[in-house]
């Protein structure tokens, strides 16, 4: 079975299998919440616009974040992830990651 690349990235951040992880980074680059983000959105084949309307944010908030330019507070990671049907510890997961991959710190997080 072929996983999309949403799928792959629920899979190994929910599973934080460090080998696994390592092979999404050489085939995809770091997974992020904005990249996870967009892969959802193309998944679906939405707009910025129409997904920017249905999340509850502004277009330009949507762009930053997919684009990595901004990552998103644990609430409206959480947000998301309702609106999305999917995950909250996932989504919020990918958040904290992303501010310990700014701040330049290589720990490992995990979502109970």
């Amino acid at each position: 079975m072929c996983l999309t690349f949403l799928e792959k990235i629920e899979e190994t951040t929910m599973n934080s299998k460090k080998s696994r992880s390592k092979e999404m980074g050489r085939d995809f680059g770091p997974v992020t919440f904005g990249r996870a983000l967009w892969a959802y959105r193309k998944s679906k084949e939405i707009t910025q616009k129409d997904f920017a309307l249905f999340l509850g944010v502004s277009i330009k908030a949507l762009r930053n974040i997919e684009k990595g330019l901004r990552i998103p507070s644990p609430g409206l990671a959480a947000k998301i992830a309702r609106q999305l049907g999917k995950s909250e510890a996932f989504w919020i997961q990918l958040v904290f990651q992303d501010m310990l991959r700014v701040a330049e710190l290589d720990y490992p997080i995990s979502v109970v």
